[in-house]
């Protein structure tokens, strides 16, 4: 390895410089590479001059108050190192404070010192982020070529932690995050930084990481020349091996080892002793030196420790993940920048096995599957199937209006299903026993019925958006109201007569048993009862039956009808559930609430029924009508 100071050869085990008597320290000094030329690098410019062994005592080529380029003004020397000295300056044009990093005066005339130092601007300028010092430009003055860096008002990591050795736990998770995202942003851009170290890590005023120092930084995959800082490089990078980010993930481990613990992974004082204890021995773990420390802390520094970099974590940002409390994405936004899907992908690295996500994958589909099955069965809707089309039932209410003496062809109609909550909410409170449930399947008067409407004239209701049962009113002469079951039965007819009377003598006795008939209904299972109903319409003979359905003969019905010149203009079959005047069911059973919220969510995602122009009332308010079976 080569002299920082001088650039003289130096065996592996010498502590000290034959030539000029400089100090050789493996943590800070001397860059172990496979050219002549010195690489030792500088740490950081800092708030405080941090000298080196190797920088003690330098005189600085520039004093204070020195203008380079017509533009910089030198304020103060920060440090020197085999690869350049450092200054913070003063940008006269734009009045700002600046760092300059000049090559020295050794390297001032080599080429490949040239190109480096023009390699390190071009990779650093790649890389735009809060951790990461940014570097501005290249240019010359007296002959020396120098680059403008960001000027970080603080010190850097390695001298803060020779002051006050381990941060606490908080402090350095803190660090430990923004040095994950500064490094996650630097291999976003597939750049290397080959020499990652406290040395290269500055803390500005407010304790914010910036990582600093790209001069040996490279692009992932390239094969190494050992250059870099021997204490804090990776296995293969000391082998001359194929540099990749995982590279510096380890140099990473090596600086969060020290962190959290305030000690070296791998306590040296010569190159040869640093190799025969990385060859020979494991680091110590975190917890026999720090016992609270955080098992994943520990967890997370072992693993970048692995000597195999396939063993190491996949990147900065699962590292940064695999920290307690850690949320790379929450660390971005916070930064104002947009994550890239490379970090959305890694937020969730670790997060779910795919063994657990089949098997989630598989139940949900299981779930998916019980729930196809049941949900015929899971409400009112899917156990009573609707036996006739809507254009069928619309047909069989024509045909009866026509046959009930109503042959004018109407000028509008309109239809659609309804339930019929009524009949519902009295089978809930009366009908006790598990089968009423079942005998949905095959009652008469519920739970889905049939309205339709006709009129002489336009139907604009008054409450919008769709006709209705009631709306509009029915008002006009000539307009006719029918309800019809599921299966085509007739249940209500509603017809207005005409406003003048155009036949003259005695009115002809009303066919009863046509309606009787068209209801499905035995006349002979009922018996005339007394006046009870006035119809709403006008009528010159009425009469009222009670009885039973041959279907269900436990169910009390009532009949009532009227007619008007022989013609029916009313005709209502009702059960208790629905007669003027009975006892409505105000409290809800908390059971029933849940209940029929959730047969109303089933239903909604299940029922698909044909509708007349009522389909296309707003989903909101058909899904309140499928939630008013809460009320049952």
């Amino acid at each position: 390895m080569s002299c920082p100071a001088c650039g003289s050869e130096i065996s592996g085990a010498a502590r000290f410089c034959p030539s000029c008597g400089s100090a050789v320290e493996i943590d800070s000094g001397p860059t172990v590479e496979a050219e002549a030329i010195p690489r030792k690098r500088i740490a950081s410019p800092s708030g405080k001059i941090s000298s080196s062994p190797s920088s003690s005592g330098y005189e600085a080529r520039y004093v204070p108050g020195t203008t380079l380029a017509d533009r910089y003004r030198i304020v103060s020397p920060l440090g020197k190192g085999g690869m350049g000295e450092v200054y913070r300056a003063e940008d006269l044009k734009l009045g700002q404070t600046v760092a300059l990093k000049f090559l020295p005066r050794s390297l001032a005339q080599t080429e490949e010192a040239l190109d480096r130092f023009t390699r390190e601007v071009r990779l650093a300028r790649q890389v735009s982020h809060p951790n990461v010092c940014r570097v501005f430009d290249i240019g010359e003055a007296d002959g020396r070529t120098f680059l403008t860096m960001e000027y970080v008002d603080g010190e850097d990591l390695a001298s803060l932690l020779r002051r006050i050795g381990r941060l606490p736990a908080d402090k350095g998770l803190e660090i430990a995050r923004q040095l994950c995202a500064g490094l996650a942003a630097a291999h976003e851009h597939g750049v290397v930084h080959r020499d990652l170290k406290p040395a290269n890590a500055m803390l500005d005023g407010r304790g914010r990481v910036r990582i600093t120092d790209f001069g040996l930084a490279g692009f992932s995959g390239e094969d190494g020349d050992r250059a870099g800082t021997p204490a804090f490089m990776a296995p293969e990078q000391l082998a001359g091996g194929e540099v990749t980010p995982k590279s510096d993930l380890y140099s990473l481990g090596l600086m969060l080892y020290e962190i959290f613990t305030g000690k070296r992974a791998f306590e040296a004082t010569t190159y040869a002793d640093m190799m025969r204890r990385r060859e020979q021995s494991a680091p110590t773990h975190p917890s026999h030196i720090v016992k609270d420390i955080d098992p994943l802390v520990e967890r997370v520094i072992l693993r970048c420790l692995e000597k195999d970099p396939a063993k190491r974590p996949a990147s900065a940002l699962q590292l940064a993940a695999a920290l307690p409390g850690g949320d790379p994405l929450a660390a971005a936004l916070a930064a104002g920048e947009t994550p890239s899907p490379e970090m959305v992908a890694a937020a969730g690295e670790g997060a779910l096995s795919s063994r657990t996500a089949w098997i989630f994958l598989a139940g949900m589909f299981v779930a998916l599957a019980l729930v196809v099955a049941i949900a015929p069965k899971a409400s009112d809707l899917g156990l009573k199937s609707i036996s006739k089309t809507p254009d069928a039932l619309t047909e069989r209410a024509r045909e009866l209006v026509r046959q009930f003496g109503y042959t004018d062809e109407p000028a509008d109609t309109d239809s659609s299903f309804f339930r019929t909550y009524d009949f519902l909410r009295y089978r809930a409170l009366h009908e006790t026993s598990p089968p009423r449930v079942r005998d949905l399947a095959t009652a008469e008067l519920g739970p889905m019925n049939f309205w339709y409407r006709q009129s002489p004239g336009p139907m604009v209701p008054v409450g919008p958006p769709d006709v209705s049962q009631n709306d509009p009113p029915l008002d006009v002469p000539g307009m006719a109201l029918v309800e019809l079951s599921s299966s085509g039965r007739l249940i209500k007819f509603h017809a207005l007569p005409p406003q003048v009377e155009d036949s003259k003598g005695p009115s002809p006795d009303p066919d009863w048993g046509a309606l009787f008939t068209a209801a499905g209904l035995d006349m002979n299972r009922f018996k005339i009862s007394g006046p009870k109903l006035l119809p709403l319409v006008p009528f010159d003979a009425r009469a009222e039956w009670d009885g039973s359905s041959a279907q269900d003969p436990a169910t009390p019905l009532h009949v009532t009808a009227a007619a008007y010149r022989g013609k029916p203009v009313y005709f209502d079959v009702l059960g208790p559930w629905n007669l003027p005047g009975a006892a409505k069911q105000t409290t809800v059973p908390l059971a029933n609430v849940i209940g029929g919220a959730t047969f109303a969510i089933i239903g909604t995602w299940r029922t698909r029924l044909p509708l007349g122009k009522s389909a296309s009332r707003p989903f909101s308010a058909r899904m309140m009508e499928r939630l008013s079976l809460m009320s049952l």
